[in-house]
């Protein structure tokens, strides 16, 4: 089968972003598909191309798989403006790729939503079946996070409604993100929920550790390891922060690894308030952000203090934390919280509550037997549940089969759309 992956933000290992469009890509062409993956140029990910781009693009095999990059430039940092024109000539880009190439099935995966534009032009002018891979819910998100014209907010509910009800079939990251598309029209039977997955090969206790230079040999390292956004609220974390500074906590380090829109702010904050607990680094490579995983005692995962968080997200630093061997501290609800309590392999935290957050990270640094409990489990879960080759497996099964035809109910007119 001829498939056509359009994920904006894709990246290959040697980027510091999430690789999920890498491994199933991959797992797709595995199983002896011919994949082309189309993306733009993200900031902090690698397509693993490295030759000139020519009239706005190149190519090359990545692997078994074929990648198409347009020289279209994407970062959390960028303002408003300037990432819906960026979305918008990918968008425009991928519709003359998908028109132009004989594809027998179309993946798009949001975010962003106007990925779908391609995938719905080729079904309704080439009857292409898609699939719609939900990583984010928009505008549910945006919508909650305030900020975005209302107009905008209405296109693109439109837009999220087409997609879900015209797909062939809907993958959703959780169950949160599952009901959304039901909510839109899809119908239930379509609608898939295939989570982010654990990267045992890059994480994990066979890794070999590594501790910036900053860090002493004594200290706790916590490590939050993504974006630097206003979705991210890393303001909380700054204030747990200044919390241990003034209780005198010294065995514990809190590392910021990464970039975004925040990062500035949050960089003189902690300049201005003296957190010399605190230490930012730059964005990483995966396998890099694993030695430091190795050589690091608990993980964070962080996020504003938003209602719709709890079910609507699906980080992949949970995952990762999962795979290290690491006890993860999460200020969600929800998902994030209950997968914690499943090992138990973490502590969850109110959103917001910097006194708790604190006491989380001091317990963490205070008791190495439960940390080292707390890790094992987290590996255990990793290897028995969220392993991302067994899930990418659940993926090419719903992706081959909304390549099927759907049998004709008894009396439907033969050749109708389906």
């Amino acid at each position: 089968m001829r498939i056509l992956y359009l994920h904006q933000h894709h990246s290959g290992p040697g980027g510091s972003t999430g690789t999920r469009s890498d491994g199933l890509t991959r797992a797709l062409a595995a199983r002896g598909h011919a994949v082309t993956l189309a993306c733009g140029r993200y900031e902090g990910a690698v397509s693993g191309l490295d030759g000139p781009f020519r009239r706005g693009r190149r190519e090359g095999r990545v692997g078994a798989v074929r990648v198409v990059e347009f020289d279209i430039p994407c970062g959390n940092a960028m303002g408003l403006r300037a990432r819906a024109i960026a979305f918008l000539r990918f968008a425009a880009r991928a519709t003359h790729l998908a028109m132009r190439g004989d594809f027998d099935l179309v993946v798009a995966s949001s975010t962003p939503l106007t990925v779908a534009i391609p995938a719905l032009a080729a079904r309704a002018l080439r009857s292409t079946p898609f699939v719609f891979e939900i990583r984010d819910p928009w505008p549910e998100l945006p919508r909650a996070l305030g900020g975005v014209p209302r107009p905008v907010l209405a296109a693109m509910d439109h837009m999220a409604d087409a997609a879900c009800r015209r797909a062939a079939a809907i993958v959703a990251l959780s169950d949160g993100m599952a009901q959304t598309a039901r909510a839109r029209g899809a119908e239930p039977a379509r609608v898939h929920v295939v989570p982010n997955g654990c990267d045992l090969h890059l994480f994990g206790p066979h890794v070999a550790s590594w501790r910036p230079a900053i860090a002493a040999p004594w200290e706790c390292l916590a490590v939050y390891a993504g974006a630097h956004g206003r979705a991210n609220g890393l303001d909380s974390l700054l204030d747990a922060a200044a919390v241990l500074r003034d209780r005198g906590e010294t065995r514990l380090r809190i590392l910021l690894v990464g970039d975004g829109g925040a990062k500035p702010g949050l960089v003189a904050r902690a300049q201005a308030d003296g957190l010399c607990n605190v230490t930012f680094l730059d964005p990483m490579p995966r396998a890099r952000l694993g030695a430091l995983y190795a050589g690091s005692q608990v993980a964070l995962h962080l996020l504003a203090g938003l209602p719709e968080f709890a079910e609507w997200t699906a980080p992949n630093k949970i995952m990762d934390g999962l795979a290290a061997g690491l006890p993860v501290v999460t200020n969600q609800g929800g998902r994030a919280a209950r997968i914690v309590a499943e090992g138990p392999s973490g502590i969850a935290v109110p959103a917001g509550d910097a006194a708790a957050l604190a006491d989380a990270l001091a317990r963490l640094a205070d008791d190495p037997a439960l940390r080292v409990r707390m890790g094992a489990a987290a590996r255990r879960q990793a290897v028995t549940t969220w392993d991302r080759r067994l899930l990418a497996e659940r993926f090419c099964t719903v992706v081959e089969d909304a390549a099927r035809p759907v049998p004709s109910a008894p009396g439907a007119l033969a050749g109708a759309p389906r």
